[in-house]
């Protein structure tokens, strides 16, 4: 079971990344690009995520991720029960949506920086 503080210190390690709260809400963003925020309640992790593939992400384990709503369907974005999600994965998902929002060269000089990942220095 991932909770907020599994990620929470990652989004603020990653370059140009910050973390902000709006309206109560935890977000991670790069400039003003929200690539990760959570629920009131913390339960759902909403992140950046292609279009084109989150029907199969969702189709894939739909306990675990959800289409975003009707209004947010034009956004790359999607959601994730953080109760289901294990942490590793938490964290993977937020580098992967972290480098959807950053230049090449930036998510490039973290692969270089954690060749084992992101759960690895």
């Amino acid at each position: 079971m991932a909770v907020v503080d599994d990620v929470q210190a990652l989004g603020s390690e990653l370059e140009r990344s910050y973390h902000a709260y709006v309206h109560g809400r935890l977000k991670f963003r790069v400039g003003q690009l929200v690539y990760v925020a959570f629920s009131l309640d913390e339960s759902v992790m909403g992140f950046a995520f292609p279009k084109e593939e989150r029907a199969a992400l969702v189709a894939g384990d739909p306990r675990k991720f959800q289409m975003p709503s009707v209004s947010d369907l034009r956004f790359n974005w999607v959601h994730a029960e953080l109760a289901v999600l294990d942490p590793t994965e938490a964290r993977e998902l937020v580098v992967d949506a972290w480098r959807m929002v950053v230049p090449q060269k930036v998510s490039l000089a973290y692969d270089l920086a954690h060749p084992a990942g992101p759960n690895q220095s």
